[in-house]
């Protein structure tokens, strides 16, 4: 990969990305993932991680290749699960890339803000396991959850020492996006750093549980065939693990060290439906108005890409709404990873930085054309190049009526 600008101009104020971390389903590590994504990659497949022979429902998106002992002590392995292990690896390689030493900040002026939605099944599942094996005092499943929300974020901010402003984001899918809003407020405010985004993981049988009784999974054995949005032929969503976390900072703090730069964060919004009425279109109207831009400004959307028909009709619906019919080039690299729950939106942002700046728009894979219903310009196949990138729009929804959006600008 090419290496990312070097800052230059920017609002005072304005939230930069200068560090990303990454695991996904098709590469760990952000390097890795990007690459598989550009190669249009698969990483969906047969469930390893438990036994899914049982359920109607048997494919997911698995982090390939990692091992919790190469990124947490043999003294926190028994107290942490798989998706808390995920998020220590990815926050580390994000303050790596961000070529940043927390230690050598000042007290207090770094924070972690991260999303979390089913992430928790597992240490919850172990420990009723616990309970009908052992009999004894053991934290309850409603209190495994209640702390586990919070547990990534305080798992990061112990192991780097970032006692600044902090906290957690619980709005399933579009709970990447609603951290990283919360972290550039932060920064606003004046906090010097934060790692923000989000990582989840549910692939235990409780988890597993959960999924099927939620709906709208996809049935379907063929990994090339499971995951189609915006296709006539789609029939629900796969399941997967992962997500990006992000060191933001403020632009002119990351100028003066020489930091490399992204992108900025130049607007979010989020957006609740109520009485029936979908309100994504609303929260990319407001965060196009936010980042002070207009819909012809905006070169690319990520979109939700639910893989569910009514879903992506109503998306679809949205974006012509917003930039007319075929008026933008819309992807949905997720269809390489499914459905990350809280990780998903941020992988997209992740998706979006890395295209603007390499000025390419990575595929869509397994549709083939979009059905007739939803007249947007799906990008499939293969990374349209030849592209000038200034502004992304990425888009979240999330399970219960949250809608997220955020608009990304290239560093100059």
């Amino acid at each position: 990969m090419s290496a990312p600008t070097r800052p230059s101009a920017a609002r005072p104020g304005t939230p930069v990305v200068t560090g990303i971390g990454v695991a996904a389903p098709n590469g760990l590590g952000a390097a890795a993932w990007w690459a598989a994504v550009l190669r249009g990659e698969n990483g969906i497949g047969p469930v390893t991680l438990f036994d899914a022979s049982g359920y109607p429902v048997r494919l997911a998106g698995e982090v390939p290749g990692f091992v919790a002992a190469d990124h947490v002590s043999s003294r926190l392995l028994p107290q942490t699960d798989r998706v808390t292990r995920l998020s220590l690896a990815v926050a580390r390689e994000a303050l790596d890339d961000a070529g940043v030493d927390p230690a050598e900040l000042p007290d207090y002026t770094a924070g972690v803000v991260t999303a979390s939605s089913a992430g928790g099944f597992e240490f919850g599942q172990r420990e009723l396991q616990a309970l009908w094996s052992r009999g004894g005092r053991h934290v309850s499943a409603y209190q495994s959850f209640a702390w586990f929300y919070a547990v990534n974020t305080g798992q990061i901010s112990i192991r780097h020492g970032l006692r600044g402003a902090s906290g957690a984001v619980v709005s399933e899918q579009a709970g990447g996006l609603d951290a990283v809003a919360q972290a550039r407020r932060q920064i606003r405010r004046g906090t010097r750093l934060v790692i923000t985004g989000g990582v989840d993981s549910a692939l235990c049988p409780w988890g597993w549980a959960a999924h099927l009784a939620g709906g709208g999974l996809s049935t379907a054995d063929d990994p090339a065939l499971a995951f189609l949005p915006f296709d006539a032929r789609a029939r629900g969503h796969v399941v997967g693990e992962g997500g990006a976390l992000f060191v933001l900072e403020e632009a002119e703090v990351a100028r003066q060290r020489g930091a490399q730069i992204y992108g900025s964060v130049s607007g979010c919004a989020a957006t609740f439906d109520a009485d029936g009425s979908p309100r994504l279109a609303d929260a990319a109207r407001l965060a196009l108005a936010d980042a002070g831009v207009g819909p012809a400004d905006v070169d690319v959307v990520f979109a939700d890409a639910a893989g569910d028909r009514a879903a992506d009709r109503a998306e679809a619906a949205a974006i012509a709404d917003l930039f007319g019919r075929f008026g933008v080039p819309v992807t949905a690299p997720k269809s390489m990873t499914g459905r990350l729950l809280a990780g998903g939106a941020s992988l997209d942002l992740a998706a979006a930085l890395f295209a603007l700046r390499e000025q390419v728009i990575p595929p869509t894979t397994g549709t083939e054309r979009p059905a007739g219903d939803c007249p947007v310009d799906l990008v499939t196949g293969a990374p349209r190049r030849g592209v000038r990138l200034r502004h992304a729009l990425v888009l979240a929804r999330g399970r219960g009526g949250f809608n997220a959006a955020a608009v990304v600008r290239r560093a100059d």
